[in-house]
């Protein structure tokens, strides 16, 4: 079968590769129709290895080598294992690309994307990036009849941001700022505005993902190139600070951006993971009891189907939508603008074509 496969910083082929066989007792394959291709997959072919076992084997998948990309993807199930009773031959799914173990001491508090032996499709072991691919089935979701394929694809990046929102447990009338617009900003952004926050206000220094922002639902945009983010948040909330702010750049300033911003007693989630070490303002945050929180991935079995529920009933995916590529464009028109900054939102990957 046909699939993209990563051999190392930039050498990904379009290549012929074994089929992936039929599916465990509790698993599914999975026809694969569009794969949505995220800035991991970016800085992975750009610098890494980073995440992709290419020589190392991975403690949780058992994986090593070359590995088919892809993580955020959606197709139709053609077979399913023998202890599989949820989904039927011709279903449509999303898959969470997650896969936790389900008896450590995280999965059973729930918190699967903590599990210690956890790993993901298309990173730690051959994902969707191809013609088929076998997932668990407990890690997949159906896609109601009203769902394009396309949108679907992007089902587990807004699971992310959904997921990051809840982490930061922002209450009805909460001042929320999400620092980024980038790919998982924006969806932040989308996420946030059906909401019933006070105001939802959005930072970038890219003009087009401030403009896209305000199109997914932020009440105020702040360039921050040309000005004070921190001082424009405190005046926009009655010189308060705003109640949780999201950063979600990676941009080595914009943690402690975001504590300068925050009320005293409110809240910063880091949702961007800067690749370096970065200077953070632990006093501030410490003498006016500023929460940091962390966040990664999603849940599954809970933000899988809220992401599809919020696609089913807003505009986001056609609003955050950049182009649909063939997978034979994947580096050229994919990973390439992505790293470049050149994508205004996510590109989707037809894998048929």
């Amino acid at each position: 079968m046909r699939a993209a496969v990563y051999h190392g910083r930039e050498d990904l082929r379009i290549e012929s590769v074994p089929d992936p066989g039929e599916p465990g007792e509790n698993e599914l394959r999975i026809e694969v129709l569009r794969a949505a291709i995220c800035g991991t997959d970016s800085s992975e072919y750009f610098s890494g290895p980073r995440m992709i076992p290419l020589t190392r084997r991975h403690p949780g998948s058992g994986h090593v080598g070359p590995t088919v990309i892809g993580h955020e993807f959606v197709g139709e199930v053609v077979e399913r294992g023998s202890a599989v009773d949820r989904f039927e031959p011709g279903d449509r799914v999303v898959c969470g690309a997650g896969v936790s173990c389900g008896t450590c001491a995280w999965c059973l508090r729930g918190e699967t994307n903590l599990c210690e032996s956890y790993y993901t499709l298309g990173l730690s072991t051959h994902g969707g990036m191809a013609d088929a691919v076998i997932s668990p089935a407990d890690i997949c979701s159906k896609v109601p009849g009203g769902v394009s394929d396309d949108d679907a694809s992007m089902s587990q990046p807004l699971a992310v941001a959904i997921h990051a929102l809840d982490k930061g447990d922002p209450g009805p009338g909460d001042s929320v700022v999400i620092i980024g617009c980038g790919g998982i900003g924006a969806l932040m952004v989308g996420a946030a505005a059906p909401r019933d926050f006070g105001q939802v206000i959005a930072v970038d220094i890219d003009t087009g993902k401030l403009n896209a922002a305000k199109a997914l639902g932020a009440d105020l945009t702040i360039d921050a190139r040309h000005e004070d983010t921190a001082g424009v948040i405190r005046e926009a909330t009655g010189g308060v600070g705003a109640d949780v702010v999201f950063e979600a750049s990676g941009a080595t300033e914009s943690t402690s951006v975001g504590i300068r911003a925050s009320r005293a007693g409110g809240k910063v989630v880091t949702v961007g993971h800067p690749t370096e070490p970065v200077p953070v303002d632990l006093a501030d945050a410490g003498l006016r009891e500023v929460d940091l929180i962390g966040t990664v991935a999603h849940i599954c079995d809970s933000d899988i189907p809220a992401a599809i529920e919020l696609l089913a009933s807003t505009p986001i995916a056609d609003q955050v939508l950049d182009r649909v590529i063939p997978i034979g464009d994947l580096v050229e028109k994919g990973l390439t603008p992505l790293a470049e900054g050149n994508a205004s939102g996510k590109i989707v990957v037809d894998v048929t074509a």
